[in-house]
This record gives structure tokens, sequence and C-alpha cells, in this order.
């Protein structure tokens, strides 16, 4: 079906999105209906097919814009050299860019249970190539002799579940400022996998 000239899709498609997005978030996936969208959007049920093909495509093109976006953010990225200011600065992005987006950082946990098989696959990989990125953060810092880690996939997987709870508890207004908040977050995770001088000297020294 086409779509009627001056229909205006490049701001009912956003709207979709952002509708959608605070529903799934409000009441979850399963309970959310392609007309609770239209009502919320002020559209009728079938004109929302015009912009998605159904309710599990839109769920995805959620969850996976939003971890584009996330990967595209990290890339742009000017990184330190050193791992230690790596992961200060890994830790004081996370924060910062998940502060911005709770909604869908909310949905992108929750709701991976309801994605196809075949979505689910897609998403997880790039799940995957952000938390790599943390990953070798920690592995340079091991072959510094900076971090002493056990498993460094299970302290990446730590140290984000660390980073995203500040999104359960922060608000704007109250008594730490987010920059301080990153401050405190990011030596927090620096102290967690930091080698012991002395074990460092003795490293360094063999």
């Amino acid at each position: 079906m086409a779509r009627k000239t001056g229909s205006h899709s490049d701001i009912t498609g956003p709207k979709v999105r952002e509708a959608a997005l605070r529903l799934f978030a409000e009441h979850g996936f399963a309970a959310v209906s392609m007309r609770q969208i239209a009502k919320e959007v002020g559209v009728q049920a079938g004109a929302l097919y015009l912009y998605t093909p159904d309710k599990q495509t839109l769920l995805f093109d959620l969850l996976s814009a939003h971890m584009r976006d996330l990967l595209a953010a990290l890339r742009a990225m000017e990184m330190p050299e050193h791992p230690v200011r790596q992961l200060e600065v890994f830790a004081r992005f996370h924060i910062r860019f998940h502060m911005a987006r709770r909604d869908a950082v909310f949905i992108s946990y929750m709701e991976l249970r309801n994605l196809t098989p075949e979505n689910f696959a897609k998403l997880d990989a790039m799940r995957r190539e952000y938390e790599t990125a943390l990953e070798q953060i920690l592995i340079a810092g091991q072959k510094a002799h900076e971090f002493d880690v056990d498993d460094t996939k299970l302290t990446t997987m730590a140290i984000i579940s660390m980073l995203n709870g500040v999104l359960t508890w922060y608000r704007p207004d109250g008594r730490l400022s987010l920059e301080r908040v990153e401050a405190i977050y990011s030596d927090m995770v620096g102290k967690a996998v930091r080698m012991a001088r002395s074990k460092r000297k003795k490293l360094v020294a063999e």
C-alpha cells in the first residue's frame, strides 16, 4: 500500500517508535497492542502498518537502533592509550549514554525473551561487540600488569551490571550531579580490578 503524498512519514514514523518504546517500558511488550500504540500516536490502527509490518519487527527495530547508536558512539570516542584511563573513560561513557535512554535500556534487557531466535541472534551479536570492547580493555590492563582479573568475561559482565545499576536510582534533582556519580563509579570500577602495587612490582621485576 503506497503512502499518500504529504503523510508526514518523517514525523509519524519516529512518533510510532517513541510511543512503542514508552509503552513497552511501562507495560511490557506482551501487554501492548498495536491498537494501543496507534491511539498513543493519534492515528488509526491500520495506519501503523505503513511504518512497521508487525509488533515483533517494531520491537527489534527499537532494540537494534539502540545498540547501533551505542556502538557508533563508542567507536566515535577518542580513547586514551593507557588501559587504566580507558576503563575510566568507558565507565563514564556507559553511564552518560544510558542515562539519557532509560526506557531503551530497560526493554533491551527485559524484552529479549520476546524476540524471535533470528532477531535475538542479530541483537546478541551487537551486544557482544560492545562487551568485547570492555573486555579488551581488561585484557590490555592484564598485559600491562595494571589489572588483576581472574576471568575477563565474567568481570566484563559484572562491571556492566554495576554501571547499569545507576539507572535504577539516580535522579537529576538528587544529592549528586551526574558528573560526580560518573567519577565515583569509574573510581570504584578501577579499584575493583586494579592489581595490588606489591604484586605489580613483583611481576615487573620478573
